[in-house]
């Protein structure tokens, strides 16, 4: 008898429903008057296929996160802790937009809080 529990990736929905967050979360993020200045040299295409692979191997999906380090890409590009939970509020509005669940969704995010030192350059 199998009585593992399916991955967070799996309980989101696999692939479909990371390609749904991703599209989502940023449909948010560059709507957002505060963050949007930090895409307007990025390629959407790429920006987004890397936050795909990292996302499916920060919740346990079948693909590994080949991009560069992400304290090298986020590295003096002025991201704040502020700016960073604003990101991260946009990714539990578009959890919860996408019917996720609250105990689920809440796994996300603290999935992504513990990158904030490498996205802000800061430490606690």
């Amino acid at each position: 008898m199998n009585t593992s529990k399916p991955s967070l990736y799996e309980r989101l929905g696999g692939e479909a429903a990371i390609d749904a967050l991703v599209t989502a979360l940023y449909d948010r993020v560059l709507a957002d008057d505060e963050l949007k200045p930090f895409f307007e040299q990025t390629p959407m295409d790429k920006q987004q296929a890397m936050q795909r692979e990292f996302l499916c191997a920060a919740l346990d999906g079948p693909a590994a996160y080949t991009g560069r380090p992400l304290t090298y890409v986020h590295q003096g590009r002025g991201i704040t802790t502020r700016h960073f939970a604003r990101f991260v509020g946009h990714a539990l509005d578009s959890l919860r937009a996408l019917g996720v669940s609250d105990g689920d969704a809440d796994e996300v995010i603290a999935r992504l809080n513990t990158r904030v030192n490498e996205i802000t350059g800061t430490s606690y």
